[in-house]
């Protein structure tokens, strides 16, 4: 099992749950539209890959994407969390890729199945360091960005988000009984697109997250 470090806790990845439209311009890049409550899938925590850790393209697909987000590490577990009271059971902040096989996700959709195999992969789940909660007062006001190759690719406010960060642990603990360990990926913005073997990737969020990865 997985484990994330923040300050000196080490906490064993649990559930990671993940908002599938997140950002209005991203939905319309998708041809989809948001909805009045959010749409969440869940990915296996063996897809998790951390700093320090190469990225493994799967060899069944042949068009990866990079979907860069605000991952959100639960401390304190709860079911029926109160938006009030939802920022309480955060542990910490990391940025995150959402990896997509696009091209098996595509035929998953036209054929009306999961997408269960595009999303969950060995490495699908990218983690930066994850920083304490009390890094970020306000994760409605923070910006961050993502880079292939020295070239920004997407870059996101989390104001613009639909759902924010108090609302989808709220919205999820009414659905899930959220556990310490659970991690949430927000959502992504516009600008989702292909990694290719040897892409230099980086996540960035001020001075508080500055990583790379390489894609093998």
């Amino acid at each position: 099992m997985p484990s994330i470090q923040i300050d000196q806790a080490v906490i064993n990845v649990n559930n990671i749950f993940c908002v599938a439209r997140n950002y209005v311009a991203h939905a319309a890049e998708m041809g989809a539209s948001i909805g009045t409550e959010p749409v969440v899938f869940i990915k296996p925590n063996s897809a998790v890959r951390q700093s320090g850790e190469a990225l493994q393209l799967p060899a069944w697909s042949k068009d990866v994407h990079h979907e860069a987000e605000l991952v959100v590490a639960i401390g304190r577990g709860g079911k029926n969390i109160a938006v009030e009271d939802a920022l309480q059971h955060i542990a910490g902040y990391a940025l995150g890729l959402d990896l997509t096989a696009r091209d098996v996700q595509a035929k998953a959709k036209q054929n009306g199945m999961p997408w269960t195999l595009s999303k969950g992969f060995d490495g699908a789940a990218v983690l930066t360091k994850f920083v304490p909660a009390s890094a970020i007062s306000n994760p409605s006001a923070v910006t961050f960005s993502f880079e292939i190759n020295d070239e920004i690719k997407q870059e996101a406010d989390t104001k613009l988000m639909v759902f924010d960060v108090a609302t989808l642990i709220a919205w999820i603990s009414s659905r899930f009984t959220l556990q310490v360990g659970d991690l949430i990926y927000t959502g992504t913005p516009e600008g989702v697109g292909q990694i290719q073997s040897g892409d230099r990737l980086r996540l960035s969020l001020g001075e508080l997250i500055d990583e790379a990865f390489v894609v093998a």
